[in-house]
């Protein structure tokens, strides 16, 4: 079902939005412990009460997970609000753009992903091609400005990048085989980078009683409501289902179509048409995607649906 990833960076596109609400009243990290915590409840919850077998981890896969936790969930996410407060939204999203070549990096050390020429080649064009949509938002001077006199805001990105990117690599180490379910996963780093987060709120945030602002109290609960479900309740727990069959890489990949879903969002909500370089941009991604697709297929690292089938029904039985 190859439509499931861009279904997965459709709606993770959307919760810019869902989150102003919360992010507007709140701090970044008492808003990112309050979602993880949540969503932890949540999912441990539902675990408890229909799939309590599968919270029974080992010392080592609970290592790992503390380290997802730590990573991904915890320092990617107060480094980007870092880099967020001093740069553009353009040019954080730009830094983002790098995710794929970390991904394909990491996934050679750890899955020995060989880098053919055809799978190179379909990464340049789906590269080349979300570059023009940068340029069309905000303007070429505006994304590209200092990037040869990098500043500490801008390595907190490109740092947060690696984490986040890493972070999934462990993911998928964890869940590829089905040695761990993503829902395990995903449920016990939520709640270790949520008290990670907490933690950090308590020393640098004001607590007057709680660090969200007076008469914002509403808008807090519908805005952590809205962006809990969407993003670390579907959005994680798909994307540690889809990584069971799809690299990492490509995965990343077909994260650069984010901003052009975003600008789509924005056609149907707001009645702002897109440029037409967007769905240019939106054919060259689609092609390189589709070149890395066959290619990975060729390879044998993406698992066909037969074989998926099977592990999940091995996965049910036991």
């Amino acid at each position: 079902m190859l439509f499931l990833p861009f279904l997965l960076f459709a709606m993770w596109s959307s919760c810019f939005a869902l989150g102003k609400m919360a992010i507007f009243s709140s701090t970044p990290l008492f808003f990112t412990a309050t979602r993880m915590l949540l969503a932890a409840f949540l999912i441990l919850g539902y675990m408890l009460l229909r799939k309590r077998s599968q919270l029974k981890i080992s010392k080592k896969q609970f290592f790992a997970i503390g380290i997802l936790a730590l990573l991904s969930m915890y320092l990617t996410n107060a480094l980007e609000f870092y880099g967020l407060k001093h740069l553009s939204a353009s040019k954080t999203c730009f830094i983002y753009s790098l995710t794929p070549i970390f991904a394909a990096i990491f996934s050679y050390i750890h899955f020995k992903e060989k880098l053919s020429l055809k799978k190179m080649l379909g990464m340049s064009i789906a590269l080349l091609g979300i570059i023009p949509v940068f340029f069309i938002q905000s303007g070429s001077a505006k994304i590209t400005s200092s990037f040869f006199h990098i500043s500490l805001p801008e390595i907190a990105v490109i740092v947060a990048v690696i984490f986040s990117v890493y972070g999934w690599v462990l993911l998928r180490m964890l869940v590829k085989n089905n040695s761990v379910s993503p829902l395990t996963a995903n449920g016990i780093g939520m709640l270790l980078g949520g008290i990670f987060a907490l933690t950090h709120s308590y020393f640098f945030d004001a607590w007057t009683p709680i660090p969200v602002s007076s008469g914002h109290n509403l808008a807090f609960i519908q805005g952590i409501l809205s962006y809990t479900i969407v993003s670390n309740i579907i959005c994680y727990n798909l994307y540690g289902y889809l990584l069971k069959k799809y690299t990492a890489t490509f995965m990343s990949f077909v994260g650069l179509l984010s901003p052009i879903f975003a600008s789509f969002s924005e056609w149907v909500l707001l009645k702002t048409p897109p440029s037409p370089i967007i769905l240019g941009s939106t054919c060259i991604i689609i092609l390189g995607l589709y070149i890395v697709y066959k290619e990975e297929l060729k390879q044998g690292y993406i698992v066909k649906e037969k074989k998926q089938k099977d592990a999940d029904v091995a996965q049910e039985a036991s």
